[in-house]
């Protein structure tokens, strides 16, 4: 899906890592939400309470899941999955176009 309709965007940002990670959240009226977001190249690690799924829209990084050894590499029009109540780490390689969607 390249678009979504009917939907509510909060206008203020998410911001992490001193501006290199930026998202907004869009909220559905079924009460589910995602982020987009964009982010620079650099390593990152992240907390999440609820499982989500990662859509990348463009851009290309390594991620380390959740209880993985190795690094897998992940690309524009590519998707992984993170356990809720976990964290991850990510090195960005080049500039990331992002969709996260929140499962429940």
């Amino acid at each position: 899906m390249s678009e979504f309709n009917n939907v509510t965007i909060v206008k203020k940002a998410n911001v992490y890592f001193n501006g290199q990670v930026v998202s907004r959240t869009v909220m559905f009226d079924d009460g589910s939400s995602k982020t987009l977001g964009y982010m620079m190249p650099g390593e990152y690690s992240f907390d999440t309470q609820a499982a989500e799924v990662m859509e990348i829209l463009a851009g290309k990084f390594d991620v380390l899941l959740p209880g993985a050894s190795q690094w897998q590499s992940v690309s524009a029009g590519e998707s992984f999955n993170v356990p809720a109540n976990s964290t991850f780490q990510l090195k960005i390689h080049e500039a990331t176009d992002y969709c996260c969607s929140y499962l429940s």
